[in-house]
């Protein structure tokens, strides 16, 4: 019998992630992180959602594209722009179900968030064995609505840190 590799889909509330690190004293390498989930949890596609959109940050998203990941920018307003944060939870669990419906081709979703607006999708997912997992930047940016969830359904980002950590010296996002 043939080992099948798994084909798993990640999405990542940008904002949570490095609102999440930057407050433990860390920063997350993109390169880093985008090889750790596809060794890791079999990441084919990689989705990172970001909330606001300003050419001072080109680099920032020329490093995400870089590494592997999709970049999903929330729609904003022109004119709202300065008065809105990321706020991109609809538009991940849109997505998440979209790709549920319409696309066959994956076997499993993977969460990058702490945000409790997330558990109703989380469990619908584990329900339905479509989930397989979610990190949580820091321990402070897990709701505690997860509590219920089995500890296999969850890790802490600083339990990896050491392999997508970004250290000053090295080149990258």
């Amino acid at each position: 019998m043939k080992f099948r590799r798994e084909n798993n889909l990640a999405f990542i509330d940008g904002q949570n992630l490095h609102l999440g690190t930057t407050q433990n004293g860390w920063k997350v390498d993109h390169n880093k992180l985008r090889i750790y989930l596809k060794d890791k949890y079999h990441v084919t596609e990689a989705y990172y959602f970001l909330g606001y959109i300003s050419e001072e940050e080109q680099d920032l998203y020329n490093n995400l594209q870089k590494a592997g990941f999709i970049v999903v920018f929330k729609e904003h307003n022109s004119s709202l722009l300065a008065k809105k944060k990321g706020n991109v939870d609809t538009d991940i669990v849109f997505e998440i179900m979209k790709n549920l419906v319409d696309n066959k081709d994956f076997d499993k979703f993977l969460l990058v968030s702490g945000d409790g607006d997330y558990k109703k999708v989380v469990d619908y997912l584990i329900k339905k064995d479509r989930f397989k997992k979610i990190l949580f930047p820091n321990k402070d940016f897990a709701s505690s609505l997860y509590k219920t969830l089995g500890a296999g359904v969850f890790d802490y980002m600083e339990h990896f840190k050491t392999y997508v950590e970004w250290h000053k010296s090295e080149k990258g996002s």
